[in-house]
Protein backbone atom coordinates (compact mmCIF):
# COMPACT_ATOMS: atom_id res chain seq x y z
CA UNK A 1 0.00 0.00 0.00
CA UNK A 2 1.20 3.41 -0.59
CA UNK A 3 1.79 6.09 1.59
CA UNK A 4 -1.56 7.92 0.71
CA UNK A 5 -3.14 4.73 0.88
CA UNK A 6 -2.43 4.06 5.05
CA UNK A 7 -2.68 7.83 5.50
CA UNK A 8 -6.41 7.57 3.94
CA UNK A 9 -7.48 3.99 5.37
CA UNK A 10 -6.26 5.71 9.20
CA UNK A 11 -8.39 8.28 8.41
CA UNK A 12 -11.37 6.70 7.38
CA UNK A 13 -11.03 4.40 10.58
CA UNK A 14 -10.63 7.09 12.97
CA UNK A 15 -13.72 9.22 11.34
CA UNK A 16 -15.75 5.28 11.79
CA UNK A 17 -15.03 4.16 15.19
CA UNK A 18 -16.40 7.30 17.23
CA UNK A 19 -19.76 6.35 15.02
CA UNK A 20 -19.33 2.17 16.34
CA UNK A 21 -19.14 3.73 20.50
CA UNK A 22 -22.26 5.44 20.01
CA UNK A 23 -24.45 2.70 19.57
CA UNK A 24 -22.25 0.27 21.96
CA UNK A 25 -24.53 1.20 25.14
CA UNK A 26 -27.64 -1.03 23.81
CA UNK A 27 -24.85 -3.83 23.28
CA UNK A 28 -23.42 -4.04 27.08
CA UNK A 29 -26.75 -3.46 28.85
CA UNK A 30 -27.96 -6.42 26.66
CA UNK A 31 -25.27 -8.41 27.20
CA UNK A 32 -25.91 -7.34 31.23
CA UNK A 33 -29.54 -8.63 30.71
CA UNK A 34 -28.86 -11.94 29.16
CA UNK A 35 -26.00 -12.61 32.64
CA UNK A 36 -29.14 -11.96 34.94
CA UNK A 37 -31.39 -13.49 33.24
CA UNK A 38 -28.66 -16.34 33.53
CA UNK A 39 -28.36 -15.94 37.02
CA UNK A 40 -31.73 -16.52 37.72
CA UNK A 41 -32.37 -19.41 36.01
CA UNK A 42 -29.93 -20.89 38.40
CA UNK A 43 -30.00 -21.68 42.35
CA UNK A 44 -30.78 -18.23 43.63
CA UNK A 45 -29.74 -18.18 47.43
CA UNK A 46 -29.90 -15.47 49.82
CA UNK A 47 -26.07 -14.08 48.86
CA UNK A 48 -26.55 -14.40 45.22
CA UNK A 49 -30.41 -13.01 45.53
CA UNK A 50 -28.83 -9.72 46.57
CA UNK A 51 -26.15 -9.68 43.74
CA UNK A 52 -29.05 -10.23 41.03
CA UNK A 53 -30.83 -7.38 42.62
CA UNK A 54 -27.77 -5.18 42.96
CA UNK A 55 -27.46 -6.45 39.05
CA UNK A 56 -31.01 -5.18 38.02
CA UNK A 57 -30.57 -1.98 39.72
CA UNK A 58 -27.43 -0.75 37.56
CA UNK A 59 -28.94 -1.97 34.32
CA UNK A 60 -31.96 0.03 35.27
CA UNK A 61 -29.68 3.27 36.19
CA UNK A 62 -27.65 2.23 32.85
CA UNK A 63 -30.84 2.54 30.43
CA UNK A 64 -31.57 5.49 32.16
CA UNK A 65 -28.44 7.30 31.23
CA UNK A 66 -28.30 6.12 27.92
CA UNK A 67 -32.56 7.55 27.19
CA UNK A 68 -31.09 10.48 28.55
CA UNK A 69 -27.88 10.82 27.15
CA UNK A 70 -26.33 14.09 25.87
CA UNK A 71 -23.03 13.82 26.06
CA UNK A 72 -20.41 10.97 25.18
CA UNK A 73 -19.99 10.82 29.20
CA UNK A 74 -23.27 10.06 29.67
CA UNK A 75 -22.88 7.00 26.70
CA UNK A 76 -19.79 6.15 29.34
CA UNK A 77 -21.77 6.23 31.91
CA UNK A 78 -24.35 4.02 30.62
CA UNK A 79 -21.70 1.63 29.51
CA UNK A 80 -20.23 1.80 32.94
CA UNK A 81 -22.91 0.86 34.94
CA UNK A 82 -23.98 -2.00 32.38
CA UNK A 83 -20.79 -3.52 32.88
CA UNK A 84 -21.04 -3.19 36.70
CA UNK A 85 -24.25 -4.82 36.20
CA UNK A 86 -22.81 -7.69 34.45
CA UNK A 87 -20.09 -7.92 37.53
CA UNK A 88 -22.39 -8.57 39.81
CA UNK A 89 -24.31 -11.11 38.03
CA UNK A 90 -21.23 -12.64 36.90
CA UNK A 91 -20.29 -12.89 40.59
CA UNK A 92 -23.87 -14.54 41.08
CA UNK A 93 -23.26 -17.39 38.67
CA UNK A 94 -19.97 -18.13 39.88
CA UNK A 95 -21.37 -18.52 43.67
CA UNK A 96 -24.35 -20.43 42.39
CA UNK A 97 -21.61 -23.26 40.99
CA UNK A 98 -19.53 -25.24 43.54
Amino acid sequence: MTRIGIILTLALLMAIAPAAWAFNCPVVIKQAEDLIKKAESGKVTADTKQLIEEAKKQVAEAKAHHENAKTKRDHGDAVRKAKVAAAFAEEAITLQNP
